[in-house]
């Protein structure tokens, strides 16, 4: 059914969400934005659907945006950029809202867009040699679609130290700003996820689900103004001379002007 992505549910209900393009580290490409709303939607409507375990296929949790799709949005016009900016705002979006509780199985690095993946997430466990980084302004973009995220889930004061670096961090570093929960052993991983699984098979599916909401409403305000607002830094920063020239220097295997 899937193409980047894979998804099955045990029959407990707990249903595991795999970004499953090993071979480019899982960034996030037009088509497993697409396949990651829509597996979003469909895993919040299933009433079936106790818990969501979110992880990764391979070596890395999620390299964050696919740098081919990014180059194509520097040279498309205004209307496309803006569309495919919304598509991936949507997506967090969607994963953000989903009524049932998400798990983050952090296996591997996260950087860019993964960090945002992790933020999404009721909780993260990450893998204790496991690298993490908003690594955006290397290539003269910013975390923008992911900045409500990451701003709810470590605050204003811990986003600071990362958010605008694109320094690398360690998983204990990613416990301590408040990204993961818990770093763990690799081969611990699973028992950690599954003891934050396991409580929500107790709770009334319904009471977590409007539990969630309200923890969403009394929390930072991220709404359709602050989604927009996303998305218009996001198709700026596109459009800018810095963006063209890290991304090309990216693929010129060169570094980009500003680097010292």
């Amino acid at each position: 059914m899937y193409e980047t992505i894979s998804l099955n549910c045990d029959d407990r209900g707990v249903a595991r969400l795999t970004l499953d393009r090993p071979e480019k580290h899982n960034a996030l490409s037009a088509k497993m934005i697409a396949e990651l709303t829509e597996a979003a939607g469909q895993l919040g409507r299933d009433p079936a659907v106790r818990a969501v375990i979110l992880t990764g296929a391979g070596e890395t949790f999620c390299a964050g945006g696919d740098l081919g799709w990014m180059r194509e949005q520097i040279a498309a016009d205004g209307a496309t950029r803006a569309r495919e900016a919304t598509k991936l705002a949507m997506m967090l979006n969607t994963l953000n809202t989903c009524p049932k509780p998400v798990i983050g199985r952090i296996q591997g690095n996260a950087f860019g867009g993964g960090v945002g993946m992790a933020a999404v997430c009721d909780v993260a466990i990450g893998a204790a040699q496991a690298r993490f980084g908003l690594t955006e302004t290397k290539l003269g973009l910013i975390p923008a679609t992911i900045g409500p995220y990451v701003l709810a889930r470590l605050g204003e004061a811990m986003a600071r130290r990362v958010f605008m670096s694109a320094r690398l961090f360690g998983a204990e570093e990613a416990v301590t700003l408040g990204l993961l929960a818990r770093a763990v052993a690799p081969e611990d991983l699973d028992g950690a996820v599954e003891a934050e699984v396991a409580p929500y098979l107790a709770c009334a599916p319904g009471a977590v689900a409007e539990a969630k909401a309200l923890a969403r409403r009394l929390g930072p305000r991220i709404d359709e103004a602050v989604i927009a607002e996303t998305i218009e830094a996001l198709v700026r920063r596109w459009e800018s001379a810095e963006a063209a020239e890290g991304i090309a220097a990216f693929f010129d295997k060169r570094a980009p002007s500003w680097k010292s």
